[in-house]
C-alpha cells in the first residue's frame, strides 16, 4: 500500500502516467495496474482521464490530502526519534532563494556541519513566494523571508540584515554631485555604506539611466514598485531577470544600473560604483521561519541557533 501511495502521489505531481513512470523507473503498464488495484479497493476512480490533462477526482483529492497527512506523521515520528540521539542523527530540509543559497547560507552550513556532522542538510532553491508555499505544505522545514506580516502563521526569528544599494556602471553619465558621493567596492566591504556619514539619494535622481529589473516573483521587485510609486516615477527597464545575482553581474558588465544587496559585494568590483538610496525599503530584515503547524525538531532549533549566532557575530557596528 505504501508503494501504491507513492505511485499515485507521483502521478499527481507529474500530471501524467508517462512522466511518473519515467521518474519512478517503472513501466507505464505496471504503474497503471497499481493505480487500478487501488481504485478497485476504494471503489472509485482517483483520476479523471477524460480530458486532455489528468485531473484528480473528488476521491483523488481526498486520497492525496490523506497522503500528505500520513507523510507528515511519518516525518514527525522520525524527527522525534532522531531527537533522542542528542543531535547525532537527523535531517533538515532548508529552502532558500538563489541569492540566499549562494551568498548567505554557505558559511553557516559549513559551521553547522562542523558542529553537527551527523545531521543531514538538504538544500532546496526556489523563489521566496514558492518557498512559503513549500513550507506550508511541509515540503521544507525552514526558510528565510523579509516580507512577512504579523498575521502570517509562522514561527519566526530575526536572522540577518542586508542593505539594498544602487549599482551603476562606472562609465555611465551621472551628476557630478552624485559621483562625488559614490562608493567603491572597498567602501562596501569596509561597511562605510551603513554609517551615518554617507548621504543617500532618492531613486528619482537616477531615472535617466537604463535599469535591470527583477521579475514579479521577487521581493526586490515589490520594493522597486513601492519606491517608484512613492516617488511617482518610472524606470527605463532594458531587461528583467529572475535572479538578483544575474542582475548584479549584468550591471558589472555595463548593461544597466540595478538594485543589489550589499552582501553580493564580496570582492573587487571596479566596473561599478554604488549609491545609498533614500528609502526605508532598502533596509531588509530577514527572518528564519518555520511552520507553526508542524513539529520543530532539536536539529531545526540547533540550525537556527548556529545561523543567528554566526550573523550576530558578523554584523558590522
Amino acid at each position: 500500500m505504501e508503494q501504491e501511495m507513492e505511485y499515485i502521489h507521483t502521478i499527481y505531481e507529474c500530471g501524467s502516467f508517462s512522466k511518473a513512470a519515467e521518474k519512478l523507473y517503472v513501466t507505464q503498464p505496471a504503474l497503471s495496474l497499481a493505480v487500478k488495484r487501488t481504485e478497485e479497493r476504494i471503489g472509485m476512480q482517483l483520476f479523471d482521464r477524460s480530458g486532455r490533462t489528468l485531473k484528480l477526482t473528488e476521491a483523488g483529492e481526498i486520497y492525496i490530502r490523506k497522503y500528505y497527512e500520513i507523510h507528515d506523521l511519518e516525518e514527525e515520528m522520525q524527527k522525534q526519534i532522531n531527537d533522542l540521539s542528542s543531535l547525532e542523527t537527523g535531517e533538515i530540509r532548508i529552502g532558500g532563494t538563489n541569492y540566499f543559497n549562494s551568498y548567505v547560507l554557505p558559511p553557516v552550513i559549513v559551521a553547522f556541519k562542523k558542529k553537527y556532522p551527523g545531521i543531514d542538510l538538504k538544500l532546496t532553491e526556489a523563489g521566496s513566494y514558492e518557498l512559503l508555499e513549500m513550507l506550508k505544505e511541509h515540503r521544507i522545514d525552514l526558510t528565510f523571508n523579509c516580507g512577512l506580516t504579523p498575521k502570517d502563521p509562522f514561527i519566526r526569528r530575526k536572522a540577518v540584515k542586508d542593505m539594498i544599494l544602487l549599482a551603476v556602471p562606472k562609465n555611465f553619465e551621472i551628476d557630478s554631485t552624485q559621483r562625488a558621493h559614490a562608493l567603491s567596492h572597498t567602501d562596501i566591504l569596509a561597511g562605510r555604506h551603513i554609517t551615518a556619514e554617507i548621504p543617500s539619494f532618492p531613486l528619482v535622481a537616477f531615472t535617466s539611466l537604463p535599469f535591470i529589473l527583477l521579475t514579479e516573483r521577487n521581493n526586490l521587485y515589490w520594493r522597486y514598485q513601492e519606491i517608484c510609486r512613492h516617488e511617482n516615477i518610472s524606470l527605463n527597464a532594458v531587461m528583467q531577470v529572475n535572479q538578483l545575482a544575474t542582475a548584479w553581474h549584468l550591471a558589472c558588465s555595463g548593461l544597466g544600473a540595478t538594485l543589489i544587496s550589499d552582501r553580493l559585494v564580496t570582492g573587487s568590483s571596479d566596473s561599478v560604483i554604488f549609491f545609498r538610496i533614500d528609502s526605508v525599503l532598502c533596509e531588509r530584515q530577514f527572518e528564519l521561519i518555520m511552520s507553526e503547524k508542524h513539529y520543530v525538531s532539536h536539529a531545526m532549533l540547533a540550525f537556527s541557533d548556529v545561523f543567528c549566532d554566526y550573523y550576530k557575530e558578523k554584523e558590522l557596528p
